[in-house]
């Protein structure tokens, strides 16, 4: 009816950028992977639950329940990639890995000297949102 046609409409006009940090990251990659959206901000984040308790690990096995490093190559939207260079808790090669799997990265902001709670201390941090958000959108 009536409703049902207005709410797809509205849905649909409204911008979609999800946001996700650290372990947040999971469920935003996972939606990301099966939905339309405008764009993903990654924010610390995981390639696979497995590899942060186990850094040396290569594979994904089927127990891994965030298997992420898999899901990136679907997501079809401008991917931003947020990742203190010191991160304690997280590995900063998280993030490097699931910006080398992206398909549609933008310049990732790699905050040197950032660790895992800090990164919004840095001023970088808003400047590269605001320009994500203005000027990378702008041109995809």
């Amino acid at each position: 009816g009536i409703n049902a046609e207005y709410g797809k409409q509205w849905y649909q006009r409204r911008v979609r950028v999800l946001y996700g940090q650290s372990i947040g990251t999971v469920p935003t990659i996972d939606l990301a992977s099966r939905y339309e959206v405008r764009a993903v901000i990654l924010h610390s984040p995981l390639s696979s639950g497995l590899r942060v308790a186990c850094p040396d690990t290569k594979k994904t096995w089927c127990f891994d329940v965030f298997p992420s490093i898999e899901k990136i190559s679907s997501v079809q939207a401008p991917t931003l990639i947020i990742h203190g260079t010191e991160d304690e808790v997280i590995d900063f090669s998280a993030g490097l890995q699931l910006y080398e799997r992206c398909p549609k990265p933008v310049d990732p902001l790699w905050v040197e000297g950032a660790g895992h709670n800090d990164i919004e201390l840095y001023a970088v941090y808003l400047d590269r949102l605001k320009s994500f958000l203005e000027k990378d959108l702008a041109t995809k």
